[in-house]
Order: structure tokens, then C-alpha cells, then sequence
């Protein structure tokens, strides 16, 4: 049989194969297109094939490479396909689906949509603002220049080599962005992670989240602060009566810390407020004229309120957790109890 014959021969093997299964068309692939296939000794016959032979027999080499390979593409596409078809004729619709396990919001997730959620019913609406921060906007802006004492209140992390750039301490900054940058009337909250150099235990973090409220505007008056906050702590905790402490804060003068009434009538009460019936909330105060001025606003016109408190801590209150730490453990035990928590 000359090597004509021969290759006449293969495009009737090709043309007729079919192979039932992966297996047998493997065995195509090997016989027809592998790097020991059968045509390829073929190829080398040409020299032998008389000259003016050579073009047709170049051309019918070529066929069969290529008759070969579109039927491996068509075989294989048939063969998966009825893969599929038989995959689909034996699903049984009626069985039990795979059970999906529930996600959960992380509680300070919740709480602090909780907090976003009762401000915004009044106007305010939230900023944000940069982690890293320069010194100016965390700290000077704030009334609490390189001398301030008010600066030991906060350990602080800066960046390496630097001794303006660093981590925020509170998300005050976001505050005087805002300021520097809108005239008033101004009614935000700021909500954010933030950065102080303390030792980690259950009722302290070395990073934590805050959110801050500041209100700008003509006549604003303290009183206004205190029913704000007053309706905050209402929809927030059910609680009854709020009371302000006069405290000390270098960005508002008079300066107040708050607290809000839970009572003493269970034990969980009694414990969270050392016997007192009163719970400690939030920081607050006038802001301090010079704050303004430092911003860019007229304090002899405009006046406003600001206050502070750490996510953290409420959601500690709210859930009657008892170790700062969990929220920071991704341990999936503790973050499956907030599964139904909306």
C-alpha cells in the first residue's frame, strides 16, 4: 500500500470514528493528533513521491491533519453535552436543598447603624474623613496646641519619622474638615475607627470606634444640645431622664459628660452603674469659640454643640458583653449569637 493508500485510508478511519465515552476519544486524540500520531510518518514520505505527485499529496497530508482535528472538536462537544443533558434528566427537584449557613452584622456594625439611623431622623447626616491624619486637624484645630496639657489626655501614634503625620486619636478632625470647608448651618455626625496608644484589656483598646456630632448654626444654645441629646438617649436606650456632669474637653467650653438613667431595679443595672442608677454615655459641650475662629467661622455670629462617645462602650451596654476584646477576635461562636439581631 503506497503512502497515497495509506492516507486515503486514515480520512475513512477518521470520518467514521466514534467514540462513546472520554476514554475512547482520549485514544483518538492520541492516534490521530498526539506527538506520535499516525500521520506525521506519513509527512515523510513526500521526498519519495514522484515531483509532479507532490502538491496533491502535500494537500492531502493537510485534509487529514485537519479532518482530524475538527472531529476531535466535534466529538468532544458531543460528549459533554450529553454530560450535561444526563446531568440535568437525573436532578431531582424534589430533594432537600444544601442548607446555607447565615452571615451576621458584627454587633458594632449594628450598633453603629442603630446611632446613624436616630440622628439622621433629625437632620444630621454623616462625614467622614482620613485615618491618617496631620497634627493640625487632630489636634491644633481643636484648640489643643503643642503645650496643651489636653494632648497627655490621648497617646498617640505617628507615622515613623514624623511629627506631624498620624494615626487619629478621635474623629474630631473630620469636624474640622467640614468646617474649614462649609459655612454653617452644619449638622453632622462622624463615625469612624481611631487610634490611641493604651493597653489592650477587657475594657480598653488600642483601636476602637468613635462617632462625633457637631451642629453649627445662629443662636444654638445649650439647651438644644441637651434635648438632642436627651431624644438620643430615648430612642437609644429607653431611657427616661439624661444628666449633665461639668467636665473638661479643650474643643468646647462649658464642657458636660452625660448620663442616662437605667434604674437599679435588676442586678445587671445595679452592676453596669456601680450602684447609682445613673449610666455614663458621652462627652459634650458648647464648642469653644476659638475652635470656630480656627476654622474659619465667625464665632460672634454662629454658635454650636458637639459630643462623642465610643461605639464600642454602647454596644459593650446594649448587649451585656463583658470583654472589649471579642469584638476584635473574629471568633465565629461570638458573632453567631448577633445572627437575628437586626
Amino acid at each position: 500500500m503506497n503512502a497515497f493508500e495509506q492516507l486515503h485510508t486514515l480520512l475513512e478511519e477518521i470520518a467514521q470514528a466514534a467514540p462513546q465515552n472520554p476514554a475512547e476519544l482520549e485514544q483518538f486524540r492520541i492516534r490521530f493528533l498526539g506527538t506520535k500520531n499516525v500521520i506525521k510518518p506519513l509527512t515523510g514520505e513526500i521526498r519519495n513521491v514522484p515531483g509532479e505527485q507532490r502538491k496533491d499529496y502535500g494537500q492531502l497530508i493537510n485534509k487529514a491533519m485537519r479532518t482530524a482535528e475538527e472531529k476531535f472538536n466535534t466529538l468532544k462537544a458531543a460528549l459533554e453535552a450529553a454530560v450535561e443533558d444526563r446531568g440535568a434528566d437525573s436532578l431531582d427537584l424534589s430533594a432537600p436543598g444544601e442548607p446555607l449557613e447565615l452571615g451576621a452584622r458584627h454587633p458594632i456594625a449594628i450598633t453603629l447603624n442603630r446611632i446613624v439611623s436616630i440622628f439622621e431622623r433629625i437632620g444630621f447626616v454623616v462625614a467622614d474623613g482620613p485615618e491618617i491624619e496631620d497634627d493640625w486637624h487632630n489636634f491644633t484645630a481643636m484648640n489643643t496646641p503643642e503645650d496643651h496639657p489636653a494632648r497627655d489626655m490621648q497617646d498617640t501614634f505617628y507615622l515613623l519619622n514624623s511629627t506631624e503625620m498620624l494615626l487619629r486619636t478621635h474623629t474630631s478632625p473630620v469636624q474640622a474638615r467640614v468646617m474649614t470647608n462649609q459655612q454653617p448651618p452644619i449638622r453632622i455626625i462622624a463615625p469612624g475607627r481611631v487610634y490611641r496608644n493604651e493597653t489592650v484589656s477587657a475594657r480598653s483598646h488600642c483601636q476602637f470606634h468613635q462617632v462625633e456630632g457637631l451642629y453649627i448654626d445662629e443662636g444654638v444654645s445649650f439647651a438644644d444640645m441637651k434635648q438632642t441629646l436627651l431624644y438620643f438617649a430615648r430612642e437609644m436606650f429607653g431611657a427616661p431622664k439624661i444628666r449633665l456632669r461639668p467636665s473638661f474637653f479643650p474643643f468646647t467650653e462649658p464642657s458636660a459628660e452625660m448620663d442616662v438613667w437605667i434604674g437599679m431595679d435588676n442586678e445587671r443595672n445595679y452592676r453596669l452603674s456601680k450602684g447609682t442608677g445613673w449610666l455614663e454615655i458621652m462627652g459634650c459641650g458648647m464648642v469653644d469659640p476659638q475652635v470656630l475662629d480656627n476654622c474659619g467661622i465667625d464665632s460672634t455670629k454662629y454658635s454650636g454643640f458637639a459630643f462623642g462617645m465610643g461605639i464600642e462602650r454602647q454596644a459593650l451596654r446594649l448587649y451585656d458583653i463583658g470583654d472589649i476584646r471579642y469584638f476584635f477576635e473574629n471568633d465565629v461562636r461570638f458573632l453567631r449569637q448577633f445572627s437575628t439581631v437586626v
